[in-house]
């Protein structure tokens, strides 16, 4: 799975722009989050294909900044679970890990941007 940030106008129809150039592609997007700054929209989707999903968004004219892998784990079975989140974060800060993305997605996922995805799901495999 790869992480997309995607540049919009900060404007109404955007996002809805945006979700119908995919949805025209038959491209998912699994989990999003965003948030303006300025006069732009910075918004992260979640997708299988990151490759269709950048060239239907570019060849729209809309600015993909960058791509990335990104962490996505199941946690339907911490999912609503005070303090569960906190565990998480604090085994992936012990091991000396950033985590500078975090979104939600669906069925019961979460997205986590890491500077070493390896060590971050070592971390987390830890009792």
């Amino acid at each position: 799975m790869k992480d997309l940030t995607v540049i919009l106008k900060n404007q109404p129809g955007a996002l809805a722009d945006m979700g119908e150039v995919l949805g025209k592609m038959g491209i998912n997007m699994e989990g999003i989050c965003g948030f303006p700054l300025k006069n732009e929209g910075i918004i992260h989707i979640l997708v299988e294909d990151e490759t269709t999903a950048r060239w239907a968004l570019e060849n729209e004219g809309f600015e993909v900044r960058a791509v990335r892998e990104v962490l996505v784990l199941d946690i339907g079975n911490i999912a609503g679970k005070p303090g569960t989140g906190g565990k998480m974060a604090r085994k992936i800060g012990k091991a000396g890990i950033n985590i500078d993305l975090v979104y939600l997605a669906e069925n019961n996922r979460i997205v986590l941007g890491v500077d070493n995805i390896v060590k971050a799901r070592t971390a987390l495999e830890k009792d």
